[in-house]
Protein backbone atom coordinates (compact mmCIF):
# COMPACT_ATOMS: atom_id res chain seq x y z
CA UNK A 1 0.00 0.00 0.00
CA UNK A 2 1.18 3.52 -0.87
CA UNK A 3 -0.35 6.98 -0.55
CA UNK A 4 -1.18 7.17 -4.31
CA UNK A 5 -2.85 3.77 -3.95
CA UNK A 6 -5.29 5.33 -1.45
CA UNK A 7 -6.51 7.86 -4.03
CA UNK A 8 -6.38 5.47 -7.00
CA UNK A 9 -8.45 2.95 -5.04
CA UNK A 10 -11.20 5.47 -4.40
CA UNK A 11 -11.12 6.83 -7.96
CA UNK A 12 -11.54 3.28 -9.27
CA UNK A 13 -14.35 2.36 -6.86
CA UNK A 14 -16.42 5.59 -7.02
CA UNK A 15 -15.01 7.79 -9.81
CA UNK A 16 -18.06 10.07 -9.84
CA UNK A 17 -18.29 10.45 -6.08
CA UNK A 18 -17.37 13.89 -4.72
CA UNK A 19 -14.24 13.76 -2.55
CA UNK A 20 -13.27 17.46 -2.34
CA UNK A 21 -15.06 20.79 -2.33
CA UNK A 22 -13.14 24.00 -2.96
CA UNK A 23 -13.69 27.63 -3.70
CA UNK A 24 -11.40 30.21 -5.16
CA UNK A 25 -12.59 33.25 -3.19
CA UNK A 26 -14.47 34.21 -0.05
CA UNK A 27 -18.22 34.13 -0.54
CA UNK A 28 -18.10 32.04 -3.70
CA UNK A 29 -20.00 28.77 -3.81
CA UNK A 30 -18.19 25.51 -3.15
CA UNK A 31 -17.11 23.66 -6.29
CA UNK A 32 -17.46 19.90 -6.14
CA UNK A 33 -14.55 17.75 -7.36
CA UNK A 34 -15.03 14.03 -7.92
CA UNK A 35 -12.41 11.40 -7.14
CA UNK A 36 -11.74 10.87 -10.85
CA UNK A 37 -11.37 14.62 -11.45
CA UNK A 38 -8.98 15.00 -8.52
CA UNK A 39 -6.83 12.11 -9.69
CA UNK A 40 -6.77 13.61 -13.19
CA UNK A 41 -5.61 16.98 -11.75
CA UNK A 42 -2.99 15.16 -9.68
CA UNK A 43 -1.62 13.32 -12.72
CA UNK A 44 -1.48 16.56 -14.71
CA UNK A 45 0.53 18.26 -11.95
CA UNK A 46 2.76 15.19 -11.61
CA UNK A 47 3.52 15.38 -15.34
CA UNK A 48 4.69 18.94 -14.78
CA UNK A 49 6.99 17.93 -11.92
CA UNK A 50 8.52 15.21 -14.09
CA UNK A 51 8.79 17.70 -16.95
CA UNK A 52 10.87 19.97 -14.72
CA UNK A 53 13.44 17.20 -14.54
CA UNK A 54 12.75 15.85 -11.04
CA UNK A 55 13.82 12.23 -10.62
CA UNK A 56 12.24 9.50 -8.43
CA UNK A 57 13.25 9.83 -4.80
CA UNK A 58 14.25 13.50 -5.04
CA UNK A 59 12.78 15.92 -2.52
CA UNK A 60 10.42 18.84 -3.08
CA UNK A 61 9.13 21.24 -0.42
CA UNK A 62 5.68 22.80 -0.14
CA UNK A 63 5.68 26.14 1.67
CA UNK A 64 2.27 27.76 2.04
CA UNK A 65 -1.09 28.03 3.76
CA UNK A 66 -3.60 25.19 3.96
CA UNK A 67 -5.30 25.05 0.56
CA UNK A 68 -6.56 22.78 -2.19
CA UNK A 69 -3.40 23.53 -4.17
CA UNK A 70 -1.21 22.39 -1.25
CA UNK A 71 -2.91 18.99 -1.16
CA UNK A 72 -2.97 18.74 -4.96
CA UNK A 73 0.79 19.30 -5.26
CA UNK A 74 1.48 17.00 -2.31
CA UNK A 75 -0.37 14.12 -3.95
CA UNK A 76 1.11 14.97 -7.37
CA UNK A 77 4.64 14.80 -6.00
CA UNK A 78 3.89 11.42 -4.43
CA UNK A 79 2.43 10.12 -7.73
CA UNK A 80 5.69 11.23 -9.39
CA UNK A 81 7.71 9.19 -6.89
CA UNK A 82 9.10 12.25 -5.10
CA UNK A 83 9.60 12.88 -1.38
CA UNK A 84 7.59 15.78 0.05
CA UNK A 85 9.21 18.01 2.68
CA UNK A 86 6.68 20.49 4.18
CA UNK A 87 7.77 23.90 5.49
CA UNK A 88 5.67 25.80 8.03
CA UNK A 89 4.47 29.25 6.99
CA UNK A 90 6.04 30.71 10.11
CA UNK A 91 9.50 29.19 9.51
CA UNK A 92 12.44 31.57 9.77
CA UNK A 93 15.08 31.92 7.06
CA UNK A 94 17.49 29.85 9.16
CA UNK A 95 14.91 27.07 9.57
CA UNK A 96 14.21 27.10 5.84
CA UNK A 97 17.92 26.90 5.10
CA UNK A 98 18.35 23.96 7.47
CA UNK A 99 15.38 22.01 6.11
CA UNK A 100 16.21 22.59 2.44
CA UNK A 101 19.88 21.69 2.90
CA UNK A 102 19.42 18.74 5.29
CA UNK A 103 16.76 17.11 3.09
CA UNK A 104 18.59 18.03 -0.13
CA UNK A 105 15.45 19.67 -1.51
CA UNK A 106 15.55 20.25 -5.28
CA UNK A 107 12.44 22.44 -5.67
CA UNK A 108 10.30 24.58 -3.38
CA UNK A 109 6.64 25.12 -4.29
CA UNK A 110 5.14 28.11 -2.51
CA UNK A 111 1.93 30.13 -2.53
CA UNK A 112 3.25 33.70 -2.51
CA UNK A 113 6.02 35.96 -3.73
CA UNK A 114 6.90 36.75 -0.09
CA UNK A 115 7.49 33.07 0.67
CA UNK A 116 9.49 32.71 -2.56
CA UNK A 117 11.70 35.62 -1.49
CA UNK A 118 12.31 33.92 1.87
CA UNK A 119 13.42 30.75 0.07
CA UNK A 120 15.60 32.67 -2.39
CA UNK A 121 17.32 34.48 0.50
CA UNK A 122 18.87 31.26 1.83
CA UNK A 123 20.75 30.65 -1.47
CA UNK A 124 21.03 26.87 -1.12
CA UNK A 125 23.21 25.23 -3.82
CA UNK A 126 21.42 22.87 -6.21
CA UNK A 127 18.00 24.39 -5.61
CA UNK A 128 15.85 24.98 -8.70
CA UNK A 129 14.06 28.34 -9.12
CA UNK A 130 11.13 28.56 -6.70
CA UNK A 131 7.70 27.96 -8.25
CA UNK A 132 4.83 30.10 -6.93
CA UNK A 133 1.68 28.04 -7.37
CA UNK A 134 -0.77 30.82 -8.12
CA UNK A 135 -2.81 30.49 -11.33
CA UNK A 136 0.12 31.55 -13.52
CA UNK A 137 2.55 29.27 -11.70
CA UNK A 138 0.28 26.25 -12.09
CA UNK A 139 -0.06 26.95 -15.80
CA UNK A 140 3.76 27.04 -16.05
CA UNK A 141 3.87 23.69 -14.24
CA UNK A 142 1.30 22.17 -16.57
CA UNK A 143 3.16 23.54 -19.59
CA UNK A 144 6.36 21.88 -18.35
CA UNK A 145 4.55 18.55 -18.43
CA UNK A 146 2.84 18.97 -21.78
CA UNK A 147 5.21 16.51 -23.46
CA UNK A 148 5.19 14.00 -20.61
CA UNK A 149 2.82 11.10 -21.22
CA UNK A 150 0.42 10.06 -18.46
CA UNK A 151 1.97 6.61 -18.67
CA UNK A 152 5.23 8.06 -17.27
CA UNK A 153 3.39 9.15 -14.13
CA UNK A 154 1.60 5.83 -13.72
CA UNK A 155 4.88 4.00 -14.23
CA UNK A 156 6.44 5.92 -11.34
CA UNK A 157 3.35 5.51 -9.18
CA UNK A 158 3.21 1.75 -9.75
CA UNK A 159 6.93 1.38 -9.03
CA UNK A 160 6.47 2.71 -5.48
CA UNK A 161 6.46 0.32 -2.53
CA UNK A 162 5.51 0.68 1.10
CA UNK A 163 9.20 0.96 1.99
CA UNK A 164 9.76 4.08 -0.10
CA UNK A 165 9.99 7.41 1.72
CA UNK A 166 6.86 9.48 1.20
CA UNK A 167 7.73 12.51 3.29
CA UNK A 168 10.28 14.02 5.64
CA UNK A 169 8.55 16.18 8.24
CA UNK A 170 10.78 18.39 10.36
CA UNK A 171 9.53 18.46 13.93
CA UNK A 172 9.12 21.95 15.29
CA UNK A 173 11.20 21.06 18.35
CA UNK A 174 11.70 23.26 21.39
CA UNK A 175 15.51 23.19 21.24
CA UNK A 176 18.16 22.88 18.51
CA UNK A 177 17.64 22.25 14.81
CA UNK A 178 14.44 20.43 13.84
CA UNK A 179 14.77 16.68 13.26
CA UNK A 180 13.53 15.26 9.97
CA UNK A 181 11.05 12.43 10.56
CA UNK A 182 11.09 9.96 7.66
CA UNK A 183 7.64 8.47 7.02
CA UNK A 184 7.24 5.77 4.40
CA UNK A 185 4.29 5.18 2.11
CA UNK A 186 3.57 2.07 4.16
CA UNK A 187 3.51 4.07 7.42
CA UNK A 188 0.91 6.51 6.10
CA UNK A 189 -1.22 3.92 4.29
CA UNK A 190 -1.29 1.73 7.41
CA UNK A 191 -2.50 4.50 9.71
CA UNK A 192 -5.05 5.59 7.10
CA UNK A 193 -6.63 2.16 6.80
CA UNK A 194 -6.64 1.50 10.55
CA UNK A 195 -8.18 4.91 11.27
CA UNK A 196 -10.89 4.38 8.65
CA UNK A 197 -11.72 1.09 10.35
CA UNK A 198 -11.81 2.59 13.86
CA UNK A 199 -13.37 5.99 13.14
CA UNK A 200 -15.69 5.03 10.28
CA UNK A 201 -18.79 6.78 11.71
CA UNK A 202 -16.84 10.06 11.63
CA UNK A 203 -14.72 9.97 8.47
CA UNK A 204 -15.88 7.04 6.34
CA UNK A 205 -19.50 7.78 5.54
CA UNK A 206 -21.00 9.22 2.38
CA UNK A 207 -22.21 12.21 4.42
CA UNK A 208 -18.85 12.81 6.17
CA UNK A 209 -17.70 16.39 5.62
CA UNK A 210 -14.30 17.34 7.05
CA UNK A 211 -13.09 20.95 7.16
CA UNK A 212 -9.32 21.52 7.40
CA UNK A 213 -7.89 24.79 8.69
CA UNK A 214 -4.83 23.62 10.66
CA UNK A 215 -1.47 23.82 8.82
CA UNK A 216 -0.95 21.02 6.30
CA UNK A 217 2.74 21.18 7.18
CA UNK A 218 1.70 19.45 10.41
CA UNK A 219 1.25 15.69 10.21
CA UNK A 220 -2.27 15.62 11.71
CA UNK A 221 -3.98 17.86 9.15
CA UNK A 222 -2.17 16.14 6.31
CA UNK A 223 -3.11 12.60 7.25
CA UNK A 224 -6.71 13.65 7.92
CA UNK A 225 -6.78 14.80 4.28
CA UNK A 226 -5.58 11.33 3.28
CA UNK A 227 -8.23 9.76 5.53
CA UNK A 228 -10.95 11.79 3.84
CA UNK A 229 -9.73 11.05 0.31
CA UNK A 230 -9.36 7.33 1.03
CA UNK A 231 -12.80 7.11 2.65
CA UNK A 232 -16.25 7.87 1.29
CA UNK A 233 -16.74 11.45 2.48
CA UNK A 234 -15.45 14.79 1.29
CA UNK A 235 -12.99 17.39 2.54
CA UNK A 236 -12.51 21.16 2.17
CA UNK A 237 -9.74 23.62 3.02
CA UNK A 238 -9.75 26.99 4.78
CA UNK A 239 -6.64 29.01 3.82
CA UNK A 240 -7.46 32.00 6.02
CA UNK A 241 -8.82 31.42 9.53
CA UNK A 242 -10.10 35.01 9.65
CA UNK A 243 -13.03 33.72 7.59
CA UNK A 244 -13.33 30.42 9.45
CA UNK A 245 -16.83 30.97 10.85
CA UNK A 246 -18.11 32.00 7.41
CA UNK A 247 -16.58 28.90 5.86
CA UNK A 248 -17.94 26.64 8.61
CA UNK A 249 -21.47 27.92 8.16
CA UNK A 250 -21.39 27.63 4.36
CA UNK A 251 -19.64 24.25 4.13
CA UNK A 252 -21.52 22.76 7.12
CA UNK A 253 -18.92 20.18 8.15
CA UNK A 254 -19.84 17.04 10.04
CA UNK A 255 -16.45 17.16 11.79
CA UNK A 256 -13.76 19.73 12.52
CA UNK A 257 -10.07 19.05 13.04
CA UNK A 258 -8.81 21.43 15.70
CA UNK A 259 -6.61 21.91 18.75
CA UNK A 260 -8.05 22.29 22.27
CA UNK A 261 -7.24 26.01 22.31
CA UNK A 262 -9.81 26.59 19.55
CA UNK A 263 -12.54 24.87 21.57
CA UNK A 264 -11.55 26.80 24.69
CA UNK A 265 -11.75 30.08 22.78
CA UNK A 266 -15.18 29.25 21.31
CA UNK A 267 -16.54 28.67 24.81
CA UNK A 268 -14.81 31.68 26.35
CA UNK A 269 -15.91 33.98 23.53
CA UNK A 270 -19.53 32.88 23.94
CA UNK A 271 -19.37 33.49 27.69
CA UNK A 272 -17.69 36.89 27.24
CA UNK A 273 -20.57 38.16 25.09
CA UNK A 274 -23.07 38.06 27.93
CA UNK A 275 -23.29 39.78 31.30
CA UNK A 276 -25.64 40.21 34.23
CA UNK A 277 -28.66 37.90 34.19
CA UNK A 278 -27.70 36.53 30.76
CA UNK A 279 -24.31 35.48 32.14
CA UNK A 280 -26.03 33.59 34.95
CA UNK A 281 -28.29 31.88 32.40
CA UNK A 282 -25.26 30.98 30.25
CA UNK A 283 -23.44 29.38 33.17
CA UNK A 284 -26.57 27.53 34.26
CA UNK A 285 -27.02 26.17 30.72
CA UNK A 286 -23.35 25.13 30.66
CA UNK A 287 -23.79 23.10 33.83
CA UNK A 288 -26.92 21.51 32.38
CA UNK A 289 -24.83 20.49 29.35
CA UNK A 290 -22.23 18.86 31.60
CA UNK A 291 -24.95 16.97 33.45
CA UNK A 292 -26.47 15.95 30.12
CA UNK A 293 -23.11 14.49 29.02
CA UNK A 294 -22.62 12.61 32.27
CA UNK A 295 -26.13 11.17 31.97
CA UNK A 296 -26.74 11.46 35.70
CA UNK A 297 -30.23 12.94 35.54
CA UNK A 298 -33.06 11.58 33.46
CA UNK A 299 -36.24 12.78 35.15
CA UNK A 300 -38.94 15.03 33.63
CA UNK A 301 -37.56 18.13 35.36
CA UNK A 302 -34.13 17.63 33.82
CA UNK A 303 -35.64 17.06 30.38
CA UNK A 304 -37.40 20.42 30.74
CA UNK A 305 -34.15 22.08 31.88
CA UNK A 306 -32.31 20.56 28.92
CA UNK A 307 -34.89 21.84 26.42
CA UNK A 308 -34.72 25.32 27.96
CA UNK A 309 -30.90 25.34 27.98
CA UNK A 310 -30.85 24.28 24.33
CA UNK A 311 -33.22 27.07 23.35
CA UNK A 312 -31.53 29.82 25.35
CA UNK A 313 -27.83 28.97 24.92
CA UNK A 314 -26.78 25.71 23.27
CA UNK A 315 -28.22 26.31 19.82
CA UNK A 316 -26.34 29.63 19.50
CA UNK A 317 -23.03 27.81 19.94
CA UNK A 318 -23.91 24.84 17.74
CA UNK A 319 -25.15 27.23 15.03
CA UNK A 320 -21.72 28.86 14.92
CA UNK A 321 -20.17 25.42 14.31
CA UNK A 322 -22.61 24.51 11.55
CA UNK A 323 -25.88 22.61 11.78
CA UNK A 324 -24.28 19.28 10.74
CA UNK A 325 -21.23 19.34 13.02
CA UNK A 326 -21.32 16.42 15.41
CA UNK A 327 -17.63 15.77 16.05
CA UNK A 328 -14.43 17.69 16.73
CA UNK A 329 -11.17 15.78 16.29
CA UNK A 330 -8.75 17.21 18.85
CA UNK A 331 -5.04 16.51 19.21
CA UNK A 332 -1.86 18.19 20.39
CA UNK A 333 -2.83 18.77 24.04
CA UNK A 334 -5.47 17.51 26.48
CA UNK A 335 -8.89 19.13 26.62
CA UNK A 336 -10.21 19.66 30.13
CA UNK A 337 -12.78 17.09 31.24
CA UNK A 338 -15.38 19.70 32.14
CA UNK A 339 -15.16 21.34 28.72
CA UNK A 340 -15.28 17.94 27.04
CA UNK A 341 -18.50 17.18 28.89
CA UNK A 342 -19.88 20.61 27.99
CA UNK A 343 -19.39 20.08 24.26
CA UNK A 344 -20.73 16.52 24.31
CA UNK A 345 -23.69 17.77 26.31
CA UNK A 346 -24.66 20.28 23.61
CA UNK A 347 -24.22 17.69 20.84
CA UNK A 348 -20.54 17.97 19.78
CA UNK A 349 -18.41 14.98 20.75
CA UNK A 350 -14.73 15.87 21.04
CA UNK A 351 -12.67 12.91 19.85
CA UNK A 352 -9.29 13.18 21.57
CA UNK A 353 -6.39 11.32 19.97
CA UNK A 354 -2.74 10.75 20.81
CA UNK A 355 0.11 10.61 18.35
CA UNK A 356 3.27 12.27 17.14
CA UNK A 357 4.88 13.09 13.83
CA UNK A 358 6.93 9.92 14.38
CA UNK A 359 3.73 7.84 14.49
CA UNK A 360 2.28 9.21 11.23
CA UNK A 361 -0.48 10.89 13.23
CA UNK A 362 -2.79 9.10 15.70
CA UNK A 363 -1.87 5.94 17.58
CA UNK A 364 -4.76 5.92 20.02
CA UNK A 365 -8.12 7.64 19.83
CA UNK A 366 -11.54 7.71 21.37
CA UNK A 367 -14.25 6.63 18.96
CA UNK A 368 -18.04 6.84 18.88
CA UNK A 369 -18.45 3.27 20.15
CA UNK A 370 -15.59 3.35 22.68
CA UNK A 371 -15.29 6.65 24.50
CA UNK A 372 -13.92 7.64 27.89
CA UNK A 373 -13.76 11.30 28.80
CA UNK A 374 -10.36 12.54 29.95
CA UNK A 375 -8.44 9.90 28.00
CA UNK A 376 -6.99 9.73 24.48
CA UNK A 377 -8.80 6.48 23.80
CA UNK A 378 -7.75 2.96 22.96
CA UNK A 379 -5.05 1.87 20.49
CA UNK A 380 -5.99 1.98 16.82
CA UNK A 381 -5.96 -1.37 14.98
CA UNK A 382 -2.39 -2.58 14.54
CA UNK A 383 -0.99 -0.39 17.33
CA UNK A 384 0.57 -1.82 20.50
CA UNK A 385 0.94 0.39 23.59
CA UNK A 386 2.71 -0.25 26.87
CA UNK A 387 3.98 1.79 29.78
CA UNK A 388 7.68 1.61 30.72
CA UNK A 389 8.82 1.28 34.32
CA UNK A 390 9.37 5.05 34.52
CA UNK A 391 5.90 5.79 33.15
CA UNK A 392 6.91 6.58 29.55
CA UNK A 393 4.43 5.61 26.83
CA UNK A 394 5.94 3.16 24.33
CA UNK A 395 4.41 2.36 20.92
CA UNK A 396 4.84 -0.25 18.23
CA UNK A 397 3.11 -0.75 14.88
CA UNK A 398 3.36 -0.46 11.08
CA UNK A 399 2.78 3.31 11.25
CA UNK A 400 5.89 4.05 13.35
CA UNK A 401 8.50 6.06 11.45
CA UNK A 402 11.69 4.54 10.04
CA UNK A 403 14.08 7.04 11.63
CA UNK A 404 15.36 10.61 11.68
CA UNK A 405 16.89 11.82 8.42
CA UNK A 406 20.70 11.97 8.55
CA UNK A 407 20.58 11.41 12.31
CA UNK A 408 21.29 7.77 13.27
CA UNK A 409 22.15 8.61 16.89
CA UNK A 410 18.76 10.29 17.48
CA UNK A 411 17.07 7.35 15.78
CA UNK A 412 18.81 4.89 18.07
CA UNK A 413 17.82 6.89 21.15
CA UNK A 414 14.17 6.93 20.03
CA UNK A 415 13.76 3.15 20.24
CA UNK A 416 14.03 0.61 23.05
CA UNK A 417 13.99 -3.04 21.98
CA UNK A 418 11.81 -2.23 19.00
CA UNK A 419 9.42 0.07 20.90
CA UNK A 420 9.22 3.77 20.04
CA UNK A 421 9.83 5.97 23.05
CA UNK A 422 7.26 8.78 22.82
CA UNK A 423 8.73 10.96 25.56
CA UNK A 424 5.23 11.26 27.05
CA UNK A 425 4.21 9.91 30.44
CA UNK A 426 0.88 8.20 30.98
CA UNK A 427 -1.17 5.26 32.20
CA UNK A 428 -3.46 2.60 30.72
CA UNK A 429 -6.63 1.54 32.55
CA UNK A 430 -8.05 -1.97 32.66
CA UNK A 431 -10.10 -1.36 29.50
CA UNK A 432 -7.12 -0.17 27.49
CA UNK A 433 -7.86 3.56 27.56
CA UNK A 434 -4.69 5.66 27.60
CA UNK A 435 -4.26 8.80 29.70
CA UNK A 436 -1.37 11.20 29.03
CA UNK A 437 -0.11 13.20 32.00
CA UNK A 438 2.75 15.14 30.44
CA UNK A 439 6.18 15.11 28.81
CA UNK A 440 8.85 13.03 30.52
CA UNK A 441 11.58 15.63 30.07
CA UNK A 442 9.32 18.36 31.46
CA UNK A 443 8.60 16.69 34.80
CA UNK A 444 9.33 18.99 37.72
CA UNK A 445 11.15 17.49 40.70
CA UNK A 446 10.80 19.84 43.65
CA UNK A 447 13.43 20.30 46.34
CA UNK A 448 11.32 17.98 48.50
CA UNK A 449 11.63 15.21 45.90
CA UNK A 450 8.02 15.41 44.62
CA UNK A 451 7.52 14.61 40.91
CA UNK A 452 5.06 17.07 39.34
CA UNK A 453 3.65 16.85 35.80
CA UNK A 454 3.29 20.52 34.77
CA UNK A 455 0.82 19.74 31.95
CA UNK A 456 -1.86 18.74 34.48
CA UNK A 457 -1.71 22.21 36.02
CA UNK A 458 -1.12 24.16 32.80
CA UNK A 459 -3.92 22.56 30.76
CA UNK A 460 -6.46 23.13 33.52
CA UNK A 461 -5.52 26.80 33.91
CA UNK A 462 -5.52 27.54 30.17
CA UNK A 463 -9.26 26.98 30.10
CA UNK A 464 -9.83 30.29 31.95
CA UNK A 465 -10.94 33.09 29.59
CA UNK A 466 -8.29 35.51 30.90
CA UNK A 467 -5.38 33.11 30.41
CA UNK A 468 -3.47 32.55 27.19
CA UNK A 469 -0.40 30.54 28.25
CA UNK A 470 0.91 28.98 31.45
CA UNK A 471 4.33 27.61 32.34
CA UNK A 472 4.65 25.85 35.70
CA UNK A 473 8.09 26.09 37.33
CA UNK A 474 9.67 24.61 40.42
CA UNK A 475 12.41 22.18 39.42
CA UNK A 476 14.77 21.85 42.44
CA UNK A 477 12.74 24.60 44.12
CA UNK A 478 10.82 24.45 47.42
CA UNK A 479 7.38 24.72 45.76
CA UNK A 480 5.62 24.96 42.39
CA UNK A 481 4.92 28.38 40.89
CA UNK A 482 3.61 29.57 37.53
CA UNK A 483 4.19 32.16 34.81
CA UNK A 484 0.91 33.30 33.25
CA UNK A 485 0.20 35.41 30.17
CA UNK A 486 -3.12 37.15 29.53
CA UNK A 487 -5.29 36.53 26.48
CA UNK A 488 -5.43 39.98 24.86
CA UNK A 489 -8.36 38.96 22.61
CA UNK A 490 -10.56 37.83 25.48
CA UNK A 491 -9.56 40.58 27.94
CA UNK A 492 -11.89 43.40 26.70
CA UNK A 493 -14.99 41.19 26.90
CA UNK A 494 -14.04 39.89 30.35
CA UNK A 495 -13.52 43.43 31.64
CA UNK A 496 -16.92 44.56 30.29
CA UNK A 497 -18.61 41.52 31.79
CA UNK A 498 -17.14 42.33 35.20
CA UNK A 499 -17.97 46.04 35.11
CA UNK A 500 -14.35 47.12 34.80
CA UNK A 501 -12.98 49.92 32.60
CA UNK A 502 -11.07 49.13 29.42
CA UNK A 503 -7.34 48.64 29.95
CA UNK A 504 -4.47 47.04 28.12
CA UNK A 505 -2.95 43.70 29.12
CA UNK A 506 -0.03 45.34 30.95
CA UNK A 507 -2.38 47.36 33.14
CA UNK A 508 -4.72 44.41 33.68
CA UNK A 509 -1.78 42.32 34.89
CA UNK A 510 -1.55 44.62 37.92
CA UNK A 511 -5.27 45.20 38.54
CA UNK A 512 -6.55 43.69 41.83
CA UNK A 513 -9.77 42.32 40.25
CA UNK A 514 -7.83 40.53 37.52
CA UNK A 515 -5.33 39.11 40.01
CA UNK A 516 -8.17 37.92 42.25
CA UNK A 517 -9.81 36.15 39.30
CA UNK A 518 -6.53 34.47 38.43
CA UNK A 519 -6.04 33.41 42.05
CA UNK A 520 -9.49 31.80 42.06
CA UNK A 521 -8.57 29.92 38.87
CA UNK A 522 -5.33 28.75 40.50
CA UNK A 523 -7.24 27.66 43.63
CA UNK A 524 -9.67 25.60 41.51
CA UNK A 525 -6.75 23.99 39.69
CA UNK A 526 -5.04 23.16 42.96
CA UNK A 527 -8.12 21.21 44.05
CA UNK A 528 -7.20 18.60 41.43
CA UNK A 529 -3.77 17.82 42.90
CA UNK A 530 -2.01 17.26 46.22
CA UNK A 531 -0.64 20.21 48.18
CA UNK A 532 2.93 19.31 47.23
CA UNK A 533 1.92 19.57 43.54
CA UNK A 534 -0.16 22.76 43.89
CA UNK A 535 0.76 26.18 42.54
CA UNK A 536 1.73 28.26 45.55
CA UNK A 537 2.59 31.51 43.72
CA UNK A 538 2.10 32.95 40.25
CA UNK A 539 3.00 36.07 38.32
CA UNK A 540 1.63 37.59 35.12
CA UNK A 541 4.28 38.02 32.45
CA UNK A 542 4.08 40.99 30.11
CA UNK A 543 3.25 40.09 26.51
CA UNK A 544 2.43 36.59 25.32
CA UNK A 545 4.30 33.51 24.13
CA UNK A 546 4.07 33.51 20.31
CA UNK A 547 5.78 32.11 17.24
CA UNK A 548 6.91 35.63 16.38
CA UNK A 549 8.88 36.07 19.61
CA UNK A 550 10.25 32.53 19.45
CA UNK A 551 8.42 31.14 22.49
CA UNK A 552 5.87 28.96 20.65
CA UNK A 553 6.48 26.25 18.06
CA UNK A 554 4.38 26.21 14.84
CA UNK A 555 2.30 23.42 16.42
CA UNK A 556 1.48 25.76 19.33
CA UNK A 557 3.71 24.11 21.94
CA UNK A 558 5.45 26.36 24.46
CA UNK A 559 9.24 26.35 24.23
CA UNK A 560 9.66 25.85 27.94
CA UNK A 561 13.46 26.16 28.05
CA UNK A 562 13.35 29.43 26.08
CA UNK A 563 10.60 30.84 28.31
CA UNK A 564 12.57 30.02 31.47
CA UNK A 565 15.74 31.51 30.03
CA UNK A 566 14.08 34.71 28.85
CA UNK A 567 12.17 35.18 32.10
CA UNK A 568 14.85 33.89 34.49
CA UNK A 569 14.68 37.08 36.58
CA UNK A 570 10.89 36.72 36.94
CA UNK A 571 11.29 33.12 38.10
CA UNK A 572 13.91 34.17 40.64
CA UNK A 573 11.52 36.82 41.89
CA UNK A 574 8.86 34.19 42.57
CA UNK A 575 11.20 32.45 44.98
CA UNK A 576 12.65 35.56 46.63
CA UNK A 577 9.94 35.43 49.30
CA UNK A 578 8.04 32.41 50.67
CA UNK A 579 4.43 31.95 49.52
CA UNK A 580 1.65 33.40 51.68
Amino acid sequence: MTVPWLLARRAAKTPNGVCIERRTEIGASWVKITAAEFESDVIQAARGLIGLGLKPGEAVSIFGATSYEWSLLDMAALYAGLTVVPIYESSSAEQIRWIVSDADVRLVLTDSAAHAAAVDSVKTPGLMPTLVYDSDGLQQLYAAGSKIEEARVLERKNALTGEDTATIIYTSGTTGNPKGVELTHGNIAAITMSTLAAEGPIIDRCDSRILLFLPLAHVMARVVFYFAVAGRGRVAHVPNVKHLLTDIQSFEPSALLCVPRVLEKVYNAAEAKVRGLRLKIFRWAAHVAVRNSRKRFHGPLFLLQRALARTLVWKKITAALGSNCRYAISAGAPLGKWLGHFYRGIGLSVIEAFGLTETSGPSTANRPGAFKMGTVGQPLPGTAVKIADDGEILLKGPHIFRGYHNNPSATSEAFEKGWFRTGDVGAIDKNGFLSVTGRKKELIVTAGGKNVAPAVLEDKLRGHPLISQVVAVGDKRPFVAALITLDADMLPGWLRGHGLPHMDAASAARHPAVLEALQRAVDRTNEQVSRAESIRKFTVVNGDFTEENGLLTPSMKVKRADVLERHADVVEGLYADPPK
